[in-house]
């Protein structure tokens, strides 16, 4: 008797730890405003099947060494660096857009430079590989200006940044203006030490779109996983979406532990905004525009089509009815 509830229970537990059993997605991430719905992912996706281990970066050009050793599954980033990745052969698909806008050409608030025109002679910070730097050369080239890193080499000498420096080095006027994220460009502003000169987005490039890109191997060898992986994003979006408060809150308080304020908060998602979509047009514009000034140093050009895969995000959409 003793040794059929044994039996009995070990069945039991074995069914139970069955039932419990998740699938773990690793996700890079990175620490912006705009980036907040796909951070969420990793508290929304256990409805889902799925846990969700975050990864952050401090610039997306350091995740895609990451998916190639394997380590990230899936990943938020600018779709430039996405385009310079598969260019290099990585791995990857685009399979959703997940934030657009998030930029701003700020001046120190001590220059007198209103337009793009008046940066000629000016050193100007950015940071490599996002879509802070081909909003910058789209302006630049448009306001007929040209840039070099060398000193006297162009109208404009740029000068390569990680992210979290652009500010101080704003502050303490080693630069002259930058292109910078949402909310640090906010938060330049609102400190008194920076100016907005303008939001970059009059160029062919438009409003630049943030892409979730997944690995091949996700997409082809856990094609279930992938599904559910795309709903849950799309679910958590929308959330974030209808929840203004709620995206608010998780983005001030579980993102930047307090450090950013409400007015920079509002200030910063007024200049961005949650999305899913993306489209292939986008995609190869950004690389026809990457190749046209030599961002990513691409010897060969990947075509959107060949590696723009949205059928995950339809399906999600349309089981989640969102529109």
């Amino acid at each position: 008797m003793n040794i059929l509830r044994t039996a009995a229970l070990a069945a039991s537990l074995l069914a139970a730890g069955t039932a419990s059993a998740v699938d773990v997605v690793k996700l890079g991430n990175l620490k912006f405003a705009h980036y907040g719905a796909v951070s969420y992912m990793k508290e929304h996706c256990g409805k889902f099947g799925l846990q969700v281990e975050e990864i952050v970066f401090p610039k997306g050009i350091d995740i895609f060494p990451a998916i190639v050793r394997g380590e990230v599954d899936l990943a938020a980033s600018a779709a430039d660096a996405a385009v310079a990745n598969r260019a290099a052969g990585g791995p990857v698909l685009v399979v959703a857009g997940f934030a657009k806008g998030g930029a701003r050409l700020v001046v120190r608030n001590d220059l007198a430079a209103s337009k793009v025109t008046d940066l000629k002679g000016k050193k100007v910070g950015v940071a490599r590989g996002g879509a802070q730097e081909l909003l910058l050369l789209a302006e630049l080239a448009q306001n007929g200006l040209t840039w070099s890193e060398q000193p006297g080499k162009g109208d404009v000498q740029l000068l390569y940044l990680a992210f979290a420096d652009l500010n101080q080095a704003l502050l303490q006027k080693q630069i002259d203006a930058m292109c910078q994220s949402e909310p640090q460009s906010s938060q330049a502003i609102n400190k008194g030490f920076g100016k907005e000169m303008l939001k970059p987005y009059d160029t062919p490039l438009g409003e630049p779109i943030r892409v979730m890109v997944m690995t091949e191997k996700m997409y082809k060898e856990r094609p279930d996983v992938a599904r559910r992986v795309l709903e849950c994003f799309v679910d958590a979006t929308r959330l974030f979406q209808n929840d203004p408060k709620l995206a608010e809150s998780y983005v001030r308080e579980k993102m930047f532990k307090g450090q950013i304020t409400p007015g920079d908060y509002a200030d910063a998602m007024s200049n961005a905004a949650f999305t899913y979509d993306v489209t292939p047009e986008h995609i190869q514009i950004t690389t026809d525009l990457m190749a046209k000034y030599g961002v990513g140093k691409m010897a060969s050009p990947p075509r959107a089509s060949d590696w723009v895969r949205l059928d995950l995000l339809q399906q999600a959409k349309q089981k989640l009815g969102v529109k």
